[in-house]
């Protein structure tokens, strides 16, 4: 069992890098080949497996094996958790336990 940080750690390490941004908005449309993906970002298959392992681990994206290719797809439960993962951690409370530097 993970720890909310490291699972939110996951979440926003998938969500840092301008290629996994990419492969996202790609994602957007529907559920893609890897090597759809790799004509269209122009990277080479080892750095598309990096990207698509660090957002698989994130639950934001899924994959399904068919044959020698994967197709991937945003995970509904994936994407919900994360949105809430950036709630929770934004979300303001105040408490009389707040205290000053002073």
């Amino acid at each position: 069992m993970q720890s909310d940080e490291k699972r939110m750690a996951l979440v926003f390490k998938a969500l840092g890098d301008e290629n996994r941004i990419r492969i996202l908005k790609l994602l957007q449309s529907g559920e893609k080949c890897a090597c759809v993906l790799l004509d269209d970002l122009r990277i080479t298959q080892p750095t598309l497996s990096h990207h698509m392992k660090i957002l698989c681990d994130s639950d934001i994206v899924v994959g399904r094996r068919d044959g020698k290719w994967t197709h991937y797809s945003i995970s509904e439960e994936g994407a919900a958790a994360a949105i809430k993962c950036l709630q929770e951690l934004t979300k303001v409370t105040f408490t009389d336990n707040n205290k000053s530097c002073c």
